[in-house]
């Protein structure tokens, strides 16, 4: 009979994670002062030191471990599904218990946390004059920064710096906005090159954060333009910022206040491409006006990135996209994948009052 009772502890246990999130998801602001800057930045410095002296990705091999014990497991059970289904999906839940404790008690209580607008005092809605007026700046900056570096309006972007020293100097943008707020103070680099970044090429992603080892892991097959953005974006995550579309804007401030300005370009680049697709979405002979104003070389490297995704673009992308688009809705992102170019709104109405 014990063993009985403890084969429905953990599954049963899985309910009752579920329905303290439901009432959790009703106290951001309490998420926030006891997780996310209470327990959370405890754990995270620890899981940092830990793992960052690995000169490779630890949590790339714990999934490759888990994978390979999960396809061993299946293969084992294969001749008992019909006779043993229950104690089998019952093993299957225990699993996924386990895995959704850990994953919501290292990081991802950070889905439930105070929204950054509320938190900077910044508001959300704009109108498509904003946005307009908003890119045509963003143009203006990013034609200067580009000219800086080139020297000539018609060449592209070609950084200089290897992915290694392109992490710790990520730190510099860093530091310097966290001069002007605290609490993008950022400790104990721990950002590693994915072993995984081929099948994220494959799955339509740039990186992403291990949760368990809170190691940043970053595509390393995308286009170095715009690596520092990405790698800031990881990092913003590893602060305990859980949104797609907080991580992007604090991944774009932390590049444009590097003092280096391939970190700069990068950043302006990024935030433009986003208001580009965004006016495209809606006016398309807009879109087009638009681009006459933008430097031929600035264009080559937009390019560069669509031939990236184009090389790796498969039928395969799109199931993983609408996984991670029901995923996102689940976690507190009703807009899914939109989510990314939801750091719009944030952008416009925080340089409202200020240039870029």
């Amino acid at each position: 009979m014990k063993t009985l009772k403890s084969k429905y502890l953990l599954p049963l246990f899985l309910v009752v994670q579920i329905l303290i999130l439901q009432i959790i998801s009703s106290f951001p602001k309490t998420v926030e002062y006891y997780y996310s800057n209470g327990f959370y930045p405890v754990v995270a410095q620890f899981s940092r030191a830990s793992f960052s002296w690995f000169p490779f990705s630890i949590g790339d091999c714990i999934y490759f471990i888990l994978i390979a014990l999960l396809i061993k497991w299946f293969w084992d059970q294969r001749k008992t599904w019909r006779t043993s289904w229950k104690n089998n999906s019952l093993q299957l839940l225990s699993f996924f218990s386990l895995f959704y404790f850990l994953f919501h008690v290292l990081w991802a209580l950070n889905y439930y946390r105070q929204p950054l607008y509320e938190k900077m005092g910044i508001k959300k809605e704009y109108t498509n004059d904003d946005l307009l007026d908003f890119t045509k700046k963003l143009i203006i900056k990013t034609n200067d920064i580009h000219q800086l570096i080139t020297k000539n309006d018609d060449s592209k972007v070609v950084f200089p710096y290897t992915q290694e020293s392109t992490f710790t100097k990520t730190l510099q943008g860093y530091a310097e906005l966290s001069s002007h707020y605290d609490y993008f103070t950022f400790k104990k680099l721990s950002t590693k090159k994915s072993l995984l970044s081929l099948p994220l090429s494959y799955m339509g992603f740039s990186g992403y954060l291990n949760p368990f080892t809170n190691e940043a892991q970053v595509n390393y097959l995308i286009p170095m333009y715009g690596f520092p953005t990405t790698v800031n974006h990881e990092m913003a995550h590893q602060m305990g910022y859980a949104s797609e579309s907080e991580c992007n804007f604090i991944g774009f401030l932390a590049s444009i206040n590097n003092k280096d300005l391939y970190f700069k370009y990068s950043g302006y680049s990024f935030a433009l491409s986003y208001c580009l697709s965004s006016i495209r979405g809606q006016d398309e002979l807009l879109y087009k006006t638009l681009l006459r104003d933008i430097h031929p070389g600035i264009l080559k490297n937009f390019q560069e990135s669509r031939d990236y995704r184009k090389k790796y673009q498969t039928p395969i992308q799109n199931g993983f996209h609408s996984f991670y688009d029901n995923f996102l809705k689940a976690n507190q992102q009703k807009d899914g994948m939109d989510s990314y170019s939801k750091f719009v709104d944030l952008m416009i109405n925080y340089y409202r009052t200020g240039s870029l």
